[in-house]
């Protein structure tokens, strides 16, 4: 009987699902969840055999993760998963084809945390790997944020986020070397909040 469709994805982010039917992410890579909550993006990956790591600092989030990865790949070890935090992680420089980041970038106290996370899923790619962020930006509702300081503001619905702009991206960019896949991607929720996608490739 075929699976459902929630079976077969999970809950995984639409724009990864993007990335997955371009073939950017494909069977064979190792792919790094760098924050991966309780596994949302990791069903797939997870089912279809791909060499799957993760890390998040939360250990309810892993002990999730490892459950998950014990009953649809039983090979991988529970060591590809850590707990640990993204600025500070153990996994080999140049040891990853992909890195996913869904909404956790937004989560940096200040500019040094976000740069730290940045180039630490940076390091462990390997060359020509690519990178995919999912992380709230003031693109398109600039007039409804309150700045608080170190790029972090008020937001509509109430939450303080860290949050970038067109710029600070591309400044990143310029820093890593980075070349961009895809033209920045933004959704505005209701003047609530702003999520951008953001796909870079390393040199």
């Amino acid at each position: 009987m075929p699976l459902h469709l929630g079976e077969t994805f999970g809950q995984i982010d639409i724009y990864l699902f993007d990335q997955l039917l371009r073939g950017r992410i494909r069977p064979g890579m190792r792919v790094l969840d760098a924050g991966c909550g309780g596994g949302r993006n990791l069903v797939f990956l997870l089912r279809e055999g791909y060499d799957v790591v993760a890390c998040d600092a939360e250990p309810g989030a892993i002990e999730d993760v490892r459950r998950l990865a014990a009953r649809l790949a039983p090979a991988l070890p529970a060591s590809n998963f850590r707990v640990e935090r993204i600025e500070g992680m153990t996994f080999e420089s140049e040891s990853v084809d992909a890195v996913v980041s869904s909404a956790v970038l937004h989560f940096a106290r200040d500019e040094a945390q976000f740069e730290a996370m940045v180039h630490e899923m940076w390091r462990v790619l390997r060359p020509r790997g690519i990178m995919f962020a999912r992380l709230a930006s003031t693109i398109g509702i600039e007039s409804e944020v309150r700045p608080l300081g170190a790029r972090r503001f008020r937001l509509p619905d109430g939450s303080d986020r860290f949050l970038v702009d067109a710029d600070r991206l591309s400044a990143a960019e310029r820093t890593l070397g980075a070349e961009r896949l895809d033209p920045l991607k933004t959704t505005v929720v209701q003047n609530q909040r702003s999520m951008t996608t953001w796909v870079i490739r390393k040199p």
